[in-house]
């Protein structure tokens, strides 16, 4: 099994309360990286502990998922039900989904929107709330060379440098949508955005101009996007602090707790205590784990 952490200094995985046989490590790409790549995470669970768990992970933006464990995942997102193959990529998501794994090792790729920007020619709106093969998206020679280089690699070592190289090669020149696309995206993350209207105003782009913009390279239009991340934001704020149906956490433009609780069952399709006591541990570590190396890193910066 890897050995949990991350390469930035100052995480203490110790705290992250990982269950029994399992491990997660969590690392940043190179600099010139993370304006398109939002994290490395690695995975890994004991076959033998851990055969046929399911989690629970949240709506999300696209994520590379290469798997190296020796059984198959499954995973029901919306209606759709996905034996994944052994490297994918998830589009952006509005739905919380359930994934069925048997143990082994997987690594994830987070992706920014300006990530999609520079690394996929098609929209993503065709591959929202959807799982494809990477090998569709991405030259397949390519995908088939990373899998077998990660497969003998040393993946507390070596992991960043092999996705970095892999990521630099696959990139794309600059579009001109760029600089629309970093501005939405810190609005979208910035709880005191109230509305598209707001937002259009902020960007001096005209709205319809700005939906076209947001479904080409954010998977949905403006207004789902924002309501989407106020949601999750205040979901997570729930799930690391002391009790978890702390009210007092959620974003301060929901109206009231009913508003809140309308958006649960549309991203969560049940209500958040009911999501919040399913078992879900490694999910809470991941979660954990990525607040700490978040900090560490503006810390060491």
């Amino acid at each position: 099994m890897i050995e949990s952490g991350s390469s930035v200094v100052g995480v203490d995985p110790a705290s992250w309360g990982l269950p029994p046989g399992t491990a997660f490590r969590l690392d940043l790409p190179a600099p010139d990286l993370r304006p398109f790549i939002t994290d490395y995470h690695i995975q890994d669970s004991d076959e033998a502990v851990h055969a046929g768990t399911v989690t629970y992970p949240l709506p999300a933006w696209p994520v590379i998922r290469i798997i190296l464990a020796t059984e198959a995942i499954s995973l029901q997102l919306g209606p759709r039900r996905y034996v994944l193959p052994v490297a994918s990529l998830y589009g952006t998501t509005t739905r919380s989904m359930a994934v069925t794994s048997y143990g082994g090792v997987t690594i994830g790729i987070g992706i920014s929107p300006l990530g999609w920007s520079r690394l996929f020619s098609v929209s993503a709106d065709k591959v929202r709330d959807q799982v494809v093969p990477l090998d569709t998206m991405m030259p397949a020679a390519a995908v088939h060379a990373l899998v077998e280089t990660l497969r003998t690699a040393d993946l507390v070592k070596d992991l960043g440098p092999i996705l970095n190289d892999f990521l630099r090669d696959r990139l794309s020149p600059p579009g001109p949508h760029e600089e629309v696309i970093v501005g939405l995206t810190h609005l979208i993350n910035d709880d005191k955005t109230e509305d598209i209207a707001s937002a259009t105003r902020q960007l001096g782009v005209e709205a319809n101009a700005l939906r076209r913009i947001a479904i080409r390279y954010f998977g949905f239009p403006p207004k789902v996007l924002l309501v989407r991340a106020r949601f999750v934001r205040s979901l997570v704020r729930m799930m690391l602090g002391d009790c978890i149906t702390d009210y007092s956490k959620i974003a301060p433009t929901y109206f009231d707790r009913s508003h809140f609780l309308r958006d649960a069952r549309r991203f969560l399709g049940t209500t958040p205590r009911r999501y919040l006591m399913r078992h879900n541990a490694y999910m809470f570590a991941n979660l954990r784990a990525r607040r700490d190396v978040i900090r560490a890193a503006k810390a060491a910066t």
